[in-house]
């Protein structure tokens, strides 16, 4: 079937599958390694065009399809176990008719199917079960291919050249299809099948099976992805210890982590769904956890991404920021090069490992086109501190804080007025460089386009909310001095902003500044970053919060990126119109910043419903922006990433803002300011809180009259519970 392709002028959109495909697909991710399936457990050359296994954003297969004789069996049902790390599937035959009489009926052989990714290998189990009264002849085939295509080529990019497909070799247990790139490494995708194929081929497997009524068979194979000199010759199919291993190292980072119960077994749906993704997100790497952005597109680390993922984690889980945090001082860059959009100091948007990047096809292999990234990692910095209490890792980050503020006074304000703005250096680079970044995001109330250089709004707030917190890091390194200046550059930088970016007549803070300084009146969502940095003004806060949550910006579901009166909303596209759970986190952070609950708690009730109607309970990156309607789901958005590791921390962050928790690690405290519960959450428990270095465990109660108790059910070591009403 053709695909079809949506012709844009941003060079890396994201192309759509045809409309006549089933765009379901199961996900499955580990470390550097994953893949998508149909629901069938299958990868096809039909269907959503992102099926595959992937490791270091390279399909290393792209055919694994299971025909029973000639036919796909008949699905029952799939699904992906709560803890994410293991895909199952019942299937059956379909009826079987030989010369006019029906010889085996539907359902009488049951199909199950189940994978598991682990250590770059993807281990799968097949077992066959004859319900029927007689014995049954059949025949079966796992049929393969890897094209070796990398994710921006998938993505829409075209390449002039490719590598070259090298022979296929068989052995006795299996196969190797291998591939040479253009940048000369040699990637291979190695199968071993247990026991062997009956018939092997170099793209079918192929077996004779015989079973008497009441038999089993199992059958298992496995995929590992090989690059250059990293071979995994010694592979062998074993299912069962990889699970075992699988759910010990789950176990292990889970006993670190809180617990949460709620009295509402939907919302614990939604809540453990999210706490598996994110799970399943946070990848290994040399220098702790990151949460990689998102399947398939962004399954990379991403500087904006980790760090916002973080921030929403923070209070449950402060590895994550640490990690980040590590990575990001770890890989910020250190000269200018305008092929990457790179700065001294600043802190990267993301890096890929594909042949695409070695090549330079595509400037990601370490690319820093993002303009928030660096503010917001001094702003974790400072919340991580504040969270942990962890002086040492702080002081031993410190310079790069130092070079990130110096890259926003040096290079971030590029024409000196004071406000941090975006100009890409790079022809190949992002057009935008905030967090909505495709090229036609960012306009004036008529519909025009922005003209560089920009000022996000949201951007003035995070670097307004990173000098803060870098001189709360200074005055607690001695450098009382330091602090006081940054605090003053803060508090100026909050008497201009109100000055420049308020819009008495669509009653919120523009969208940006463009290169002529002309405010962008448009009602979007980035003010309400604004709220969650703090910038803006107690007034102009809760005017902000009545703009976003009237009709035209909260669909009820959710608060659309841009409110449906303005010219260029479209609740189908990307980022003008369309509901990003992440982004309402963070609103709903502001709304909680400002005392306004009742703000927060909506955004997290449209949120909670949205999850009863998608597959899994598992919010997407984001959906579309359609009015709620009575009775009906929210609409999908085609080709969202799913899982995405800022839409399953939203709902972290949302329980936060409506709590008012704020866990100070440094001052061995826990605060809860005028917590609200929504209505449908008439009791949480929350187990195994650290705070520094103590634990505690909580029941939070709703009363009648909307008040919050607070009770502490134990403690070990020292620790304040400060309830502030």
């Amino acid at each position: 079937m053709a695909r079809e392709v949506i012709r844009v002028r941003d060079a890396f959109y994201i192309r759509a599958s045809s409309p006549r495909i089933d765009v379901r697909t199961r996900v499955l991710k580990q470390n550097d390694t994953f893949a998508v399936f149909d629901r069938f457990g299958d990868i096809d050359t039909f269907g959503a065009g992102e099926l595959g296994l992937y490791y270091q954003d390279t399909r290393f297969l792209s055919r694994l399809t299971l025909r029973l004789g000639k036919d796909r069996p008949l699905l029952l049902s799939s699904t992906v176990r709560e803890d994410n790390a293991v895909m199952a599937v019942d299937a059956t035959n379909s009826d079987v008719w030989r010369d006019g009489e029906l010889t085996v009926p539907r359902g009488t052989v049951h199909i199950f199917r189940s994978k598991i990714l682990w250590h770059r290998t993807c281990q799968e189990r097949l077992r066959f079960h004859n319900y029927g009264r007689t014995a049954l002849d059949f025949s079966f085939a796992v049929e393969v291919d890897a094209d070796f295509v990398d994710i921006f080529e998938l993505r829409g990019t075209k390449r002039e050249r490719r590598g070259r497909r090298v022979d296929t070799e068989l052995t006795p247990e299996g196969m190797v299809l291998a591939y040479e790139g253009l940048d000369g490494c040699m990637r291979r995708t190695r199968i071993v099948f247990d026991p062997p194929p009956t018939r092997l081929s170099e793209t079918v497997a192929a077996y004779q099976i015989r079973l008497e009524p009441g038999q089993e068979a199992s059958y298992r194979w496995v995929v590992a992805c090989e690059v250059g000199d990293d071979s995994l010759k010694q592979i062998t199919p074993c299912y069962e210890k990889a699970v075992h291993e699988a759910a010990a190292a789950l176990e292990r980072t889970r006993a670190l982590e809180p617990q949460i119960f709620t009295s509402n077994e939907q919302f614990n749906d939604w809540l453990n769904r999210s706490l598996a993704d994110l799970q399943m997100m946070r990848t290994e790497t040399q220098y702790g956890p990151y949460p990689y952005a998102g399947v398939p597109w962004f399954s990379a680390p991403f500087g904006r991404d980790g760090i916002i993922t973080a921030l929403q984690c923070l209070w449950f889980d402060s590895s994550m920021a640490r990690g980040v945090l590590a990575y990001l001082a770890a890989t910020q860059a250190d000269a200018e090069n305008p092929d990457q959009d790179a700065q001294p100091g600043k802190i990267l948007h993301e890096t890929r490992l594909g042949e695409m990047a070695v090549l330079g096809e595509i400037p990601f292999r370490r690319y820093y086109g993002s303009v928030d990234a660096t503010p917001l990692f001094v702003l974790l910095a400072g919340a991580y501190y504040r969270c942990t209490g962890d002086r040492a890792f702080v002081e031993s980050i410190w310079p790069n804080i130092e070079r990130a503020l110096a890259w926003i006074d040096d290079y971030g304000d590029l024409d000196g007025d004071g406000f941090v703005e975006y100009s890409r250096a790079s022809r190949h680079g992002l057009i935008h460089q905030g967090w909505k970044d495709s090229h036609d995001a960012i306009f004036h109330s008529d519909g025009s386009a922005a003209e560089g250089p920009i000022a996000l709004c949201e951007v003035q707030g995070y670097v307004y909310a990173a000098k803060l917190a870098a001189a709360e890091l200074a005055d607690l390194l001695g450098d009382r001095g330091r602090a006081a200046k940054l605090t003053q550059q803060a508090q100026e930088l909050a008497r201009r902003f109100e000055e420049t970016f308020w819009c008495e007549e669509i009653s919120t803070y523009a969208l940006a500044l463009d290169g002529k300084k002309q405010p962008c009146r448009v009602r979007a969502s980035n003010a309400g970053h604004c709220l969650f940095a703090g910038i803006a003004s107690e007034q102009h806060a809760r005017r902000v919060a009545a703009t976003l949550g009237d009709e035209s910006s909260f669909s009820g579901w959710g608060i659309r990126t841009v409110a449906a009166s303005e010219a260029r909303y479209n609740p189908m596209s990307y980022h003008n119109g369309s509901v990003w759970p992440h982004d309402n986190s963070l609103i709903a952070a502001g709304f909680g910043r400002y005392d306004l609950k009742e703000s927060a708690a909506a955004v997290l009730a449209g949120l909670l419903d949205a999850s009863l109607f998608f597959d899994l309970h598992r919010l997407p990156e984001l959906f579309c922006g359609f009015p709620r309607r009575v009775g009906e789901a929210p609409t999908l958005y085609p080709v969202a990433c799913s899982p995405q590791a800022w839409a399953s921390g939203a709902v972290l962050l949302l329980l936060e803002a409506c709590l008012g928790l704020r866990v100070l690690g440094s001052e061995q405290r826990l605060t809860f300011c005028r917590p609200l519960l929504p209505h449908f959450l008439r009791e949480v428990t929350i187990r195994q809180l650290r705070v520094g270095e103590a634990r505690v465990d909580l029941l939070l109660t709703r009363h009648n009259e909307g008040d919050v108790g607070v009770n502490v059910l134990r403690r070990t070591g020292e620790v304040d519970v400060v309830v502030l009403k």
